[in-house]
């Protein structure tokens, strides 16, 4: 089989936006501030509290949008690819809901409050076990329609045992907190997040982008993709274990995104004749693309109180899943 050839048109377009993006990101802000005074700031001049503001706020939350966007778009792509339905977002294996119950335990136990990174390791460790629990009952061996139906059953077990805890929040404040941190946000973090975040991203990325031949050949049958030379169950769980690892780390700093993951690979994949292995990179990039134009939305927006940026992705999402739906349902009658 050939190797990926990557859409360089497509990724020279997508690349040059998202750099210009990122400099409309770092002007705008409660305090808009000039070009002029930005490119001051980031070379180190100008007035100190410009780059305190950018440096400390601006920028960990510009890193951010990229590295949870381009998880999420690349993990929605790949899981796509791997189970053949353009319904599928990277929160189908439970992973989200796992970050989200991991996460909201440190906030129960008051963990939060004592120990800065106790909300993001909760995340991560829920993403982890939620993922031990989909693949031990799929089986090692499953199908897809076993690992289906076990990242069902565990996101419905996860969403279960949240509410849970909802329910026996110690006061109304802290279920409140609970309930905005699940809503999904990148404001106030910094670079503890990016840092603690960006490694494990980066695992998880580097998997799944290996897999484009891969995923081309899924897209022809599992047992065609055998025949060609694939592992299956190795491909399976190489995907697994890189959406887990993206995405897990992804929610754990960020609170719940969805959506991302489902639009970017179905606007993107005509663009790319429907290939999934071109669509891996592309969808990288349209995913960081689009949280960082929605958390710059969230900004400008004059709504008083900032809008949490899960509420903007689920908003845009929504009709687009709908259409998906009705549009699959159709070819199937």
């Amino acid at each position: 089989m050939n190797r990926t050839r990557a859409p360089w048109g497509l990724l020279s377009a997508l690349s040059a936006a998202l750099l210009l993006s990122c400099v409309v990101s770092l002007g705008i802000g409660s305090t808009s501030i000039a070009w002029r005074a930005l490119w001051d700031a980031a070379m180190g001049h100008g007035d100190p509290l410009l780059r305190l503001v950018l440096v400390e706020i601006r920028l960990p939350r510009l890193l951010l949008a990229l590295l949870v966007g381009g998880s999420l778009g690349l993990a929605g792509a790949a899981m796509q690819g791997l189970l053949r339905n353009p319904l599928v977002e990277p929160g189908l294996l439970g992973v989200s809901s796992g970050a989200g119950l991991g996460a909201v335990i440190a906030f129960y136990l008051g963990l939060s409050a004592t120990f800065a990174y106790a909300v993001p390791l909760g995340g991560i460790a829920g993403a982890a076990l939620a993922v031990v629990l989909v693949c031990s009952l799929a089986g090692r061996d499953g199908s897809i329609q076993n690992l289906i139906l076990a990242g069902v059953t565990v996101s419905a077990i996860c969403g279960a045992f949240t509410s849970l805890v909802l329910n026996f929040s110690p006061n109304p404040y802290a279920g409140m907190e609970i309930v905005f941190w699940l809503l999904g946000s990148l404001s106030d973090r910094t670079f503890q997040h990016v840092l603690l975040a960006a490694p494990l991203i980066a695992a998880g990325c580097a998997l799944l982008l290996g897999c484009g031949d891969a995923l081309r050949a899924f897209s022809l049958g599992e047992e065609t993709a055998g025949s060609l030379g694939f592992r299956t169950g190795r491909v399976r769980a190489r995907i697994i274990a890189g959406a887990a690892l993206a995405v897990g780390a992804a929610v754990s700093v960020t609170g719940c995104i969805g959506f991302v993951g489902l639009m970017i690979p179905h606007l993107l994949r005509p663009l790319v004749k429907g290939d999934p292995a071109r669509l891996l990179p592309v969808s990288a990039l349209g995913g960081a693309l689009l949280l960082l134009w929605a958390d710059i939305l969230v900004r400008v927006l004059p709504t008083g109180q900032e809008l949490k940026v899960g509420v903007v992705t689920a908003l845009a999402g929504a009709p687009i899943f709908l259409f998906l739906l009705v549009r699959t349902r159709k070819s199937l009658f």
